[in-house]
């Protein structure tokens, strides 16, 4: 009778812990590694990995399958390569809370942004929700090769609140940052992994345009920033040029000082060598205060 579901035996195991990489077998019983040494028991599967390495999954934190994930059940091509669990809706584009009306604008910025094909989006998207809540709930039906977690994109949100004076990045009124924060919240309450936006000149839709989150104020992002304090949970992924490094910097902070909440900040960078460097620095300085921030950063393709 077997002991277990799953031994994987005799691969180099890196176990993420930071020590030495060592030989060893990996057993799995009910979804959970049960033993990690010489496993003597028997598995009702068994794998050898003699040659090979053996790892934890990798988490992916920063993806955009957010149309992928609504018509493929395979997060390709991560789960070529060792990564388990993905996090969508970075940079703060995606395609929740949407009105049927903006459809075609959410591909467009989707295409821009990241690269992603229109005609693919245009074909796959079956576009069977308008909240959040209700993208979640659709999510919740379908099954994938890996754990995926969900965040609420800024310029999808602006949009739906705002409309076309959201799209042409117009400021928020009080009336339209109650409305955001309102449905920042009911995203967190729906499982939302956290909020995300970006501020860079970088980020332009097919179309050429600005995304419509690059020139929100700070009564905007304060206001998403209590809804994320009022649910008690989530993380903010943001984009920034840092063009004026201390005044930008200076404002994320506060969101991070008044939500409460963890935040990622992309070091990517233009032209400066060294920006990345006085980003860190000021992160340093964030983090000795007490507040969690941390610089995100791409590794090399595999």
């Amino acid at each position: 009778m077997s002991q277990f579901d799953l031994v994987v035996r005799g691969g180099t195991v890196i176990d993420g812990t930071g020590t030495a990489a060592r030989s060893a077998d990996v057993a799995l019983h009910d979804g959970r590694v049960a033993e990690v040494g010489v496993v003597s028991g028997r598995g009702h599967q068994e794998i050898s990995a003699v040659g090979a390495l053996v790892t934890p999954g990798f988490v992916d934190i920063h993806t955009h399958y957010d149309g992928q994930a609504t018509w493929s059940n395979r997060m390709s091509p991560s789960s070529h390569h060792g990564v388990t669990t993905v996090v969508m809706g970075n940079c703060g584009v995606g395609f929740a809370p949407v009105r049927p009306s903006d459809h075609e604008l959410l591909i467009e910025l989707m295409e821009g942004v990241e690269d992603i094909p229109g005609v693919a989006l245009h074909e796959g998207l079956p576009w069977s929700w308008e909240s959040f809540p209700d993208y979640m709930d659709y999510l919740s039906t379908r099954q994938f090769d890996m754990d995926i977690g969900a965040q609420i994109p800024h310029a999808a949100l602006r949009v739906y609140v705002m409309g076309q004076r959201g799209a042409d990045r117009e400021p928020a009124t009080p009336e339209d940052i109650v409305s955001m924060r309102n449905l920042t919240e009911q995203a967190m309450q729906a499982g939302a992994l956290g909020f995300t936006s970006s501020r860079t000149l970088n980020h332009r839709s097919s179309t050429g345009a600005p995304t419509p989150s690059l020139q929100a104020e700070i009564d905007e992002l304060l206001g998403v920033a209590d809804a994320l304090r009022a649910s008690g949970r989530g993380v903010i992924e943001m984009i920034s040029d840092f063009v004026d490094l201390d005044d930008e910097f200076n404002l994320l902070q506060e969101m991070v000082t008044r939500s409460g909440r963890p935040m990622s900040i992309s070091l990517a960078q233009g032209l400066s060598p060294n920006g990345w460097r006085k980003i860190l620095s000021r992160i340093e300085g964030a983090v000795s205060s007490g507040l969690v921030m941390r610089g995100q950063v791409a590794p090399r393709p595999i």
